[in-house]
Parts: structure tokens; C-alpha cells; sequence
């Protein structure tokens, strides 16, 4: 029996029982009809609400039962989206909007708006299931970097695929004649400079365009072996397994390879210096070196990159006497100096280092004991020096500049390294690649592989036709530039296009600290007879602007590039 307790009330119920009332109650509602108002609410909300008292309504109203005896309103998946963005229609906290089911209909969160606008004005990005989901992100996200432009900004990383998408059809880019693909190595050969027209009525029909188009997927390669893959070098291993590799275990075949390769690598540096040859590459299994003519990225001397490096052939490059900067690390040391007063840089934390190791250990003698603490070793001592310039082995950070006379010290120090060429593994014995736009000493001449696919996509309207072009291969800065000026004519200066560059070559668009400014007309003239056409000459003049990025994506419409890297 219970007890009589003073000031208690018979009706009052604890938090749980009302919980455990209403969820009880929400379970209810949805097979049967709502029952009166009078019976489902308390005696104390009842008198409230006849007091004419203001009450927010009850959590159920709103939730997972819905109002009135309505269909129970669905809840939203938060795994849906990566991001779980808000909706965009925004639902008041309170009220009889609550109660109402949502609508499924017009009612849509923002990464589908998105979608669906870019769908509608940019239809191009949904028509090969190849791409990448990161490609499908809209250019209106302010956290990725865009511009928009008359002319592409330079990239000097080497792409290994290019998809090319518009409304118009590729179709002439299939199936060239004898004739036309003849033409094109002659003008490819020549140099010959050909100028389309700002747009081409019929492409199919045109054979400037054709011939253009053959022009601009030759590249020249050493050493060319035909059932090997030359380039990527770097993380190549797994492709090269099993292949035939003579030479890997003979030493008289691996010694006539590098005499072919170091007279084809001196003949490549020697066109450079005369400007007959703008730029290369020099692609070993471990790291990717690019050659730069004077004249371009805005500087006055012959230039070389090297990535990505380790302390160990940084080291080695300094006992060769080769004078060399780490622009990024400078970079990095001067932007946390002046962000923060205690946080360095490694050049800074490097100099404080050497400056404390004379009186590092000074103050045992102050204290008379510096004979009963055992001092760290040499070995020690210098791997603590060295602890900064290992951390950033192997990443863009250790980009190395190399400048003027000291490139041709470069040059003798690669020919003569034993690390240039892998000992084991299935790139044992093989000579680094070298990729140039030009003809040289030793050279093969290759194509790029070209193939174009029509598909259907599908839109806000239905479905409708997609054309795309895929280039595979080797692509340097001058074929991603022709293929662009190409492409502007044949399809009325509009398509879309995703690039996939070399990760290790996308360092190669910093920025290069340079000594004066340059004269254009003058940097032209020096190299008309470099073989590139001279607006694409122009655009290697510039100066770099993309950083540690490369292009990812492009969009030109109305002849105005959108660029997102």
C-alpha cells in the first residue's frame, strides 16, 4: 500500500513514464486514427492550454509520427553525401510546418542542385563513366582555386592522359589518310607553322586540321623499346615485370646502352643551349629532371628541376661541386617565420642547429661534470643535423634548382652516376628516358595515342549525344597547348577536358625567384627555331603561377577557358 507523503501529487509522473507514454503513443498513430486532443495530452498541459498559455508542441508532432495521423516523414541518410550539406529549402523550428510531411519533390539538398546545374550547363563532365568522382565537383566551390581566361595558364608537368568531351563530334580525327598523316610529319619535321581558322565550319572535311592534328602528337623518345613502357619511369616496376630484359644481366650490353644514351643526352643539352630545342626531360626510375632553354618560365639562364630528390644525391650533387637551391624550402622557412614567431622553417631550424652545437654542451663544464656525462657520438650528432633535410625526402618540398654553367656540371654528374641506373628489379640496366619536342641524336620518333568514342548522357531533357577524344601517352606542355588551340577551332570554342598529370612533375610549375625581367621580343627572337609555334612559345615564356598543382580540369566556352588544378 502506499504512503501518504505531504506535498505529493497522485498525477505527477517522472520524466521516463512521460517519454515512455508518448513513444508509445507515436507507435500508435500510425495504424489508427488520431484519437481527441483531450485524451493524448496531460492534465497540466490541457489546463495550461485553457489558461490560454503559449506551449511549444510536442516532439512527436513533428517527428517520426508526423502530424494529424499523416504518413511518417522519412528521415534524411546522413551517409548519403561525404559533406551531409543542409537542404536548401530551410524549415522553420517551430510551428505547423513541422507537422507536414516533406515534400520529396521540389525540395532537393545542394550537392544535387549542383549536380544537376552542371549537368544542365556543362553536360560534358557526366559522359565517360571513366572519370573520376572528384571531377564531378562543381567550379563554384569556393575552396578550389579557378580563373578564367582568354589563354591557359603554363603547366610544365608531363600528362599521361587527356579526355577531351564536347557537343560536337571528334569524327575527324579518325582514320587519317596516307597523305594527310605524311603531311603532318613533314610539318612536324619542318617546323612548319600553320594557323587555323578561329572556327571551322565542317572538320570532317578540313585537311589543314587533320594534317595539324597528326602534327601534334609527335614526340621523340630514346631509348625506344617497343615492348617496353618508357615513361612513367618512376613506380614502374609492376608494368615492367616479366618483360624481356637482355641486358639486365649482361654488362657488356648495359655499358653499349649507356654510351648510346650519354651521346643522345649531350646532344640533347647542346640544342638546348644553342635554342634549337626548348626544353626536356630526363626520366630515371627514381626522380624526373626537366631542362629549360633560356628564355623561358621568365628566366635569363638555362634552368633545371630535379624531383623528387634525397639527401643522398643532394649530398653527392654538392661533393660534385654543383651549386643547387631548394626553392620550396626557402619558401616554406620564410612563410612560417613570418606567420609565427616560433615556428621555423627547415632552413632556419637548420642554421639555429649548427649555431648551438659549438656550446651544446658548455654548460656541463660550467657545472664540473662534463666528465662523468657520456657525450652523444659524431654519428649521432650528425644524424641529428640531419633529421630536417631527410623529413622532406622524397616529397615536392625537395625540388632542387639548378642554374647557368652548373647545368653542363649537371649534365657530366647524371652521365657518370651509378645511382642513375637500378642494379635489381626490372628496370636493372636501363637507361633513363629522355622525352623532347624536338629531334635528336639517337632519337625515335612516337606518336600519341589518339582515339575518340561517341556515348550517350543523360541530361534534364533526356538523353543526347556525347563525343569525347582520349590522348594517352607521354604529353608535354607544347602538345597540351597545340591540342588546346586545335580543339578551340574544330569545335567552336567549346569542349571540356580533364587532364591527369605525373604527380612527380607537377612541382616543376613553381615559381622561380629571377634576377631580371625578361624582353619578350627579344626571348622570341632568340628562339624562332626552337620547332614550336609562336603562340606556344609565348605561353612557355611565362612565368609559372600554379605552384606545387597542376591543370586538372578545363572548361572553355564562348572561347573563354575556366581552369580549375
Amino acid at each position: 500500500m502506499a504512503l501518504s507523503v505531504p506535498g505529493y501529487s497522485p498525477g505527477f509522473r517522472k520524466p521516463p513514464e512521460v517519454v515512455r507514454l508518448r513513444r508509445k503513443r507515436a507507435r500508435s498513430r500510425g495504424a489508427a486514427a488520431s484519437p481527441p486532443r483531450e485524451l493524448t495530452e496531460p492534465a497540466a498541459r490541457r489546463a495550461a492550454l485553457a489558461a490560454g498559455l503559449p506551449l511549444r508542441p510536442f516532439p512527436a508532432a513533428g517527428g517520426r509520427g508526423g502530424g494529424g495521423g499523416g504518413p511518417a516523414t522519412a528521415r534524411r541518410n546522413p551517409f548519403a553525401r561525404l559533406d551531409n550539406r543542409p537542404r536548401v529549402a530551410a524549415e522553420p523550428p517551430d510551428g505547423p510546418a513541422r507537422e507536414q510531411p516533406e515534400a520529396p519533390g521540389p525540395f532537393l539538398d545542394s550537392n544535387q542542385e549542383n549536380d544537376l546545374l552542371w549537368e544542365e550547363k556543362f553536360p560534358e563532365r557526366t559522359t565517360v563513366t571513366e572519370l573520376p568522382q572528384t571531377s564531378h565537383v562543381s567550379f563554384s566551390e569556393p575552396d578550389i582555386p579557378s580563373s578564367k581566361s582568354t589563354e591557359l595558364p603554363v603547366d610544365w608537368s608531363i600528362k599521361t592522359r587527356l579526355l577531351f568531351t564536347s557537343s560536337q563530334p571528334f569524327t575527324w580525327a579518325d582514320h587519317l589518310k596516307a597523305q594527310e598523316e605524311a603531311q603532318g610529319l613533314v610539318q612536324h619535321c619542318r617546323a612548319t607553322e600553320v594557323t587555323l581558322p578561329k572556327s571551322i565550319q565542317d572538320p570532317k572535311l578540313s585537311t589543314e586540321l587533320r594534317c595539324t592534328f597528326q602534327q601534334s602528337l609527335i614526340y621523340w623518345l630514346h631509348p625506344a623499346l617497343s615492348w617496353l613502357p618508357l615513361f612513367p619511369r618512376i613506380g614502374a616496376d609492376r608494368k615492367m615485370a616479366g618483360k624481356t630484359s637482355p641486358w639486365s644481366s649482361d654488362a657488356t650490353l648495359q655499358h653499349v646502352l649507356m654510351s648510346d644514351w650519354s651521346v643522345s643526352f649531350t646532344s640533347l643539352y647542346n640544342l638546348l643551349k644553342t635554342k634549337l630545342c626548348p626544353y626536356f626531360y630526363v626520366c630515371t626510375y627514381q626522380f624526373t629532371v626537366l631542362f629549360r632553354a633560356a628564355g623561358l618560365a621568365g628566366s635569363d639562364l638555362i634552368t633545371a628541376l630535379i624531383s623528387p630528390t634525397t639527401r643522398g644525391l643532394r649530398e653527392a650533387m654538392r661533393n660534385e661541386g654543383i651549386e643547387f637551391s631548394l626553392p620550396l624550402i626557402k619558401e616554406s622557412g620564410h612563410k612560417k617565420e613570418t606567420a609565427s614567431g616560433t615556428s621555423l622553417g627547415y632552413g632556419e631550424e637548420q642554421a639555429i642547429s649548427d649555431e648551438d652545437e659549438e656550446e651544446s654542451f658548455s654548460w656541463l663544464e660550467e657545472m664540473g661534470v662534463q666528465d662523468k656525462i657520456k657525450k652523444p657520438d659524431i654519428l649521432s650528432i650528425k644524424l641529428r643535423k640531419e633529421k630536417h633535410e631527410v623529413q622532406m625526402d622524397h616529397r615536392p618540398e625537395s625540388v632542387v634548382l639548378v642554374k647557368g654553367i652548373n647545368t653542363f656540371t649537371l649534365l657530366n654528374f647524371l652521365i657518370n652516376s651509378k645511382s642513375l641506373v637500378a642494379t635489381s628489379g626490372p628496370q636493372a640496366g636501363l637507361p633513363p628516358t629522355l622525352l623532347s619536342p624536338v629531334a635528336f641524336r639517337g632519337a625515335t620518333m612516337q606518336m600519341l595515342k589518339a582515339r575518340s568514342v561517341n556515348v550517350k548522357t543523360q541530361a534534364l531533357s533526356g538523353y543526347r549525344d556525347q563525343f569525347s577524344l582520349e590522348i594517352t601517352g607521354p604529353i608535354m606542355p607544347h602538345s597540351v597547348h597545340s591540342l588546346t588551340m586545335l580543339l578551340k577551332s574544330s569545335q567552336s570554342g567549346s569542349f571540356s577536358a580533364v587532364l591527369y598529370p605525373h604527380e612527380p612533375t607537377a612541382v616543376f610549375n613553381i615559381c622561380l625567384q629571377m634576377d631580371k625581367v625578361l624582353d619578350m621580343e627579344v626571348v622570341h627572337k632568340e628562339l624562332t627555331n626552337c620547332g614550336l609555334h609562336p603562340n606556344t612559345l609565348e605561353q612557355l615564356s611565362q612565368i609559372p603561377l600554379l605552384g606545387k598543382s597542376s591543370l586538372r580540369n578545363v572548361v572553355l566556352r564562348d572561347y573563354i577557358y575556366n581552369w580549375r588544378s
